[in-house]
């Protein structure tokens, strides 16, 4: 081989290796997507909402007169027993200090019930002095009437005389108790507040016990330092954490499609696992609630009771936070992709199916969905693959990889 030909070979490979390398230039470069495999199984339809436990019956212990309260020394969580636990002792109200005008009027009352208490007992002394007498008369017109001597007339107008005394008699020694009483009430209006009664607080007997009504525990101390308190001042509040209860705050729009008796899902709870629950209630009136953007929603309280064991969610308390789903339909062995591969091609459901790395557009028939998948009716086949969150790159008849 003589050497114009050596260079005319070699010029000739360089040549075309130049052209393959301006070919492969221009092949576009595979989009990195992400793939996900069409697959049957359950689809759950549900209705999502957020809420709060508490405790079906709360019971709210208050003072039952005005008085004193001692300091309460009862913590959130102690076990209480209906009729036994004291939750409070309860001294009554001293009296108020009176003025110069009301002490010399109260005095004024009490010699007044003195005077009219020894009128009364004058009066018990007369009227028995004479039903003495007049029993004395009694007996001597008896023997005169046994004799014959005075008509039994005469004997009847002494027995008349002898009971209208006795009744005088009871009548008058009503009125001294009646007298007494009253001097009793106008002596304790002078009483005035005893300093050593108020600064007393280690009495080891209440002489008002508060009782707990129910057994259950202390939720809540709303009062707890000793003080004075007028009636009906609430003290502590009172339930049962194992009648635990959800309430579910759902858009009115959305409770409409939920029915008494619908199995439930409690979610992000702050526990392991999902808790089972059943529709116990969804309440007849609705409220308004304003929205975190501030839109006005109408919503409905939906109340749920858990059908779990108490082992699984015995953590949670009266008002915390929860979040639920509620199923309102199911469908069994379908099949179904995610939401996120989804979207309108005219007007039409579709998703980018991959055969062999080439993008194919593909229409779909969409049936029943959640939050997070749909059901295809038509269109896909179990084990096609699907592209995800597909970008505006993507297009039919591209070149992708997995990404």
């Amino acid at each position: 081989m003589s050497v114009n030909q050596f260079k005319s070979i070699i010029k000739l490979i360089l040549g075309l290796g130049l052209v393959a390398l301006l070919v492969f230039a221009f092949i576009p470069e595979r989009i990195k997507v992400d793939f996900v495999t069409v697959t049957k199984g359950d689809l759950l339809i549900t209705m999502e909402g957020e809420g709060k436990t508490r405790i079906h019956d709360i019971y709210v212990v208050s003072t039952p007169i005005d008085g004193r309260i001692t300091r309460i020394e009862s913590e959130p969580g102690d076990r209480v027993t209906a009729g036994i636990t004291i939750i409070a002792n309860m001294h009554p109200a001293n009296p108020q200090f009176l003025d110069k005008r009301s002490e010399i009027q109260a005095k004024a009352d009490v010699d007044g019930a003195q005077a009219a208490l020894a009128l009364a007992a004058s009066k018990v002394k007369q009227t028995k002095a004479q039903l003495d007498f007049d029993l004395s008369d009694y007996r001597r017109t008896e023997e005169l009437f046994n004799k014959h001597s005075i008509s039994q007339a005469g004997l009847e107008r002494a027995e008349l005389r002898l009971k209208t005394l006795r009744a005088e008699l009871e009548t008058a020694k009503s009125n001294q108790q009646v007298m007494i009483s009253r001097l009793e009430a106008a002596k304790a209006r002078l009483l005035q507040p005893d300093v050593a009664d108020l600064a007393a607080s280690g009495e080891e007997h209440c002489q008002i016990c508060i009782h707990s009504p129910v057994d259950g525990r202390v939720l809540r101390i709303l009062h707890k330092s000793e003080s004075i308190v007028p009636v009906g001042t609430p003290l502590v509040e009172i339930g049962n954490p194992e009648e635990l209860e959800v309430n579910i705050e759902m858009l009115s729009t959305n409770a409409v499609k939920v029915k008494v008796g619908d199995e439930a899902l409690i979610k992000r709870w702050g526990g392991g696992g999902d808790i089972n629950a059943i529709v116990r209630l969804i309440e007849p009136s609705g409220f308004t609630k304003i929205s975190a953007l501030g839109v006005e929603e109408q919503r409905v309280n939906v109340i749920l009771n858990f059908t779990d064991p108490i082992e699984k969610w015995k953590t949670l308390g009266d008002a915390f936070r929860v979040e639920a789903a509620i199923i309102i339909s199911r469908a069994d062995n379908v099949l179904k992709i995610p939401l996120s591969a989804l979207f309108r091609q005219n007007e039409i459901w579709s998703v980018f199916k991959v055969i062999d790395g080439t993008v194919i557009l593909q229409e779909v028939e969409v049936g029943q969905r959640n939050d997070r998948f749909a059901e295809i009716t038509e269109g896909l086949v179990e084990g096609e693959q699907i592209i995800t969150h597909p970008g505006n790159a993507i297009e039919d008849g591209v070149r992708v990889e997995k990404r």
